[in-house]
């Protein structure tokens, strides 16, 4: 099997083109960090993963004096190995966030390749469960539109064919989030599917105040309505609630993703690729969760995630938030179905002058064998 003799990484600031706000953060800019893995037989594959306006330099840096070292010479094929050797190479730095993203960067690029060296697509290179999934929106239901707004977005998905649509919630009342859901509700009727999403800003008495709205709107899912770590909190709530409880963009390995599934927390999992640390444990999580008769719906990263969710027979939607338009060609949709890539790897393809052009300074690297 080849050996992986050079890396390449680089960091690209992608701006959002509309203003995003929820409970608690603003999404300031999509930091997006690149790693592109070459093997001694001359084959490539990219990965990335991302943060939202800070820590970009830091998973560099881990990447850069760590992990891409220790990379190199290893037989790129053994991506379980692979995986697990460069956790424990930081141990230290696990479990969190900045080690996640970086060790996703590496394993997406590695998938990537694998999928490339095999002439086969992630999604049957990974599973295989179906071509297409259906989408909703998140990008015209942030915390800071009005009603009306919100009723002309979800107006606008639907006419495109989207079945559902994404309300941030957490304003200061319930009256005053009642009024935005309500809304919605009226306007598109009893069939439309709305998710909302509480960005981890409630105690749980206050989201238990939300449950008779939520359950009497027939909503969706009740998403993050309590910090990542309240584990307990949210098995209080979910058993309190009609409407299912959603977590996981903010969990960072499987074992978390046990904890809350051990405890009856959560009714539906949102694992993120770049934010468990890559497509390895995300499958692990995928494949957790069907065992459980649960569902996975995954947060952000749509060009990535349209691959996953097909891979897996328990992953009913994607999450539609554009970001990568400036550095890739649109994902492919009928409708409001996104389509599974048929291209080789993560079947993304990326615009090179578009990323050489938006590159920041002084953040590209390279890492060969000492």
């Amino acid at each position: 099997m080849p050996r992986i003799e050079r890396a390449e990484a680089f960091l690209v600031d992608l701006v959002p083109k509309v203003k995003r706000t929820d409970a608690i953060q603003s999404f300031k800019s999509q930091e997006t960090i690149f790693v592109t893995l070459t093997d001694a037989e001359s084959a490539s594959g990219r990965g990335y993963s991302y943060t939202i306006g800070d820590g970009g330099p830091s998973v560099l840096a881990l990447l850069q004096h760590t992990l891409l070292p220790a990379l190199m010479g290893r037989e790129a094929e053994m991506i379980e190995s692979i995986w697990r050797d460069l956790l424990f190479t930081s141990h230290a730095t696990a479990v969190g966030p900045i080690m996640s993203l970086a060790l996703a960067a590496i394993d997406t690029a590695l998938w990537d390749l694998r999928g490339k060296r095999a002439n086969l697509p992630l999604h049957v290179l990974a599973g295989g469960a179906k071509s297409r999934v259906p989408m909703y929106s998140t990008e015209g239901g942030w915390l800071h539109l009005e009603p009306s707004a919100l009723v002309h977005d979800a107006l606008a998905m639907r006419a495109g064919g989207f079945l559902g649509s994404k309300i941030k919630i957490g304003k200061p009342t319930v009256a005053a989030d009642a009024a935005r859901l309500e809304a919605v509700r009226t306007a598109l009727g009893p069939d439309y599917e709305i998710m909302t999403d509480a960005n981890q800003s409630m105690t749980q008495p206050e989201a238990a105040r939300r449950l008779p709205l939520l359950e009497s709107l027939n909503i969706g899912w009740f998403e993050e309505p309590l910090p990542a770590d309240d584990i307990a909190g949210h098995a209080r709530l979910a058993r309190q609630s009609r409407v299912p409880i959603a977590v996981g963009e903010s969990l960072y390995s499987p074992g978390q993703f046990a904890d809350y599934i051990a405890a009856d927390a959560c009714g539906i999992v949102q694992a993120d690729v770049a934010r468990v640390g890559g497509i390895t444990p995300w499958l692990k999580v995928a494949h957790m969760a069907e065992a459980h008769n649960l569902s996975i719906c995954p947060h952000f990263l749509m060009e990535l995630h349209v691959s996953l969710v097909c891979a897996v027979p328990n992953a009913p939607w994607l999450e539609y938030i554009p970001q990568l338009d400036e550095i890739a060609a649109p994902m492919a949709r009928e409708g409001g179905f996104a389509l599974a890539p048929t291209a080789p790897g993560l079947g993304i393809d990326w615009d090179k002058d578009a990323l050489k052009a938006r590159m920041s300074e002084g953040s590209q690297f390279e890492v060969r064998p000492a």
